[in-house]
């Protein structure tokens, strides 16, 4: 559809995509959907692994368990809209609809930066108080914590959502994105959002660089007492978590920050699409990939409910 079809006489929205109408844009889209499979097969299986095997029951994989059901809502608030209209032509989206999508899409993401930053508090707790860790990190702890990210991602949530469906848009109501997101939503208003543009930089202080540099003390203070460990395996083992998750960490965090940090004037819709691939696409589907190919104990636990499920079989 052209866009000057969507003008200010309708309350939808029209989802530009990220794909051209081509034969490289039905190439791509066929590469997001298989990664998008792999990324639903890949948390499902790390969800159900942690809760059958009793190995696996420690506070690291019950917020492993969670991370993997954040990720497993978080491309799926993304990617089956964006595939629908990329398949059937229609790109609309209602006003109420792209609230919905843009609130799901802020709470996930908060959510997730809050668990990464208390994964890489546990491990921390684990290596270097190892007998303060059953207190520190007890199942009451476990719970308040992941409670308490995904209470203040939706908080944080329905600030911003809430901004974005009670400001005036007067333009042409075509979004330059595949999904909701709100600053380029906020492209289309028709009235000055400096003021909101600071609380984004706030809000993406609060929810980006503080806990990155939470995770980066935290494995700086694990990493350095691996060092003084006199165990060849401890350290082997310190260093695979510490890398892994710091490669998860990059990932996600750096482009997301780097999108949300830099003023309207130096953002492209191009650039802004092509970065929130890696956070809302891909990174839901190397979690799981790098946390279980990394992880003999991840490795042990899916051999041993396989041969329960082939034993029960036979």
């Amino acid at each position: 559809f052209p866009m000057e079809y969507y003008n200010q006489t309708s309350t939808d929205f029209i989802l530009l995509g990220l794909f051209p109408p081509s034969r490289t844009g039905l190439f791509l889209f066929t590469l997001i959907v298989l990664i998008f499979l792999m990324a639903v097969i890949g948390n499902q299986t790390m969800i159900l692994l942690i809760f059958l095997d009793a190995h696996l029951h420690t506070p690291m994989y019950f917020l492993l368990s969670q991370l993997s059901l954040i990720d497993l809502n978080y491309i799926s608030t993304i990617v089956p809209k964006m595939a629908s209209d990329f398949l059937f032509g229609n790109k609309t989206i209602s006003f109420i609809g792209c609230g919905v999508q843009s609130f799901f899409f802020l709470t996930l993401a908060g959510a997730e930066t809050l668990l990464l930053t208390s994964m890489a508090y546990d491990r921390y707790v684990a290596i270097c108080f190892p007998l303060h860790y059953p207190i520190r990190m007890s199942k009451r702890v476990c719970v308040l914590i992941v409670t308490g990210s995904w209470i203040m991602g939706s908080i944080n949530s329905c600030a911003h959502t809430a901004y974005a469906l009670h400001i005036p848009y007067c333009r042409s109501r075509a979004i330059n994105h595949f999904f909701c997101d709100v600053p380029a939503m906020l492209t289309l208003a028709c009235v000055d959002t400096w003021v909101y543009e600071c609380t984004v930089f706030v809000s993406t202080t609060l929810f980006l660089v503080f806990p990155f540099i939470g995770i980066a003390y935290s494995y700086g203070r694990v990493l350095f007492a691996v060092y003084h460990m006199q165990s060849a395996e401890g350290r082997r083992k310190a260093y695979t978590t510490c890398s892994t998750h710091l490669t998860v960490v990059t990932f996600y965090y750096a482009p997301f920050a780097y999108t949300y940090l830099r003023p309207r004037s130096l953002r492209s819709p191009i650039e802004d699409k092509a970065l929130a691939v890696f956070y809302t696409i891909l990174t839901p589907m190397l979690n799981p990939i790098i946390y279980s190919l990394r992880n003999k104990e991840v490795t042990g636990a899916l051999k041993r409910v396989m041969q329960r499920i082939c034993s029960v079989n036979m």
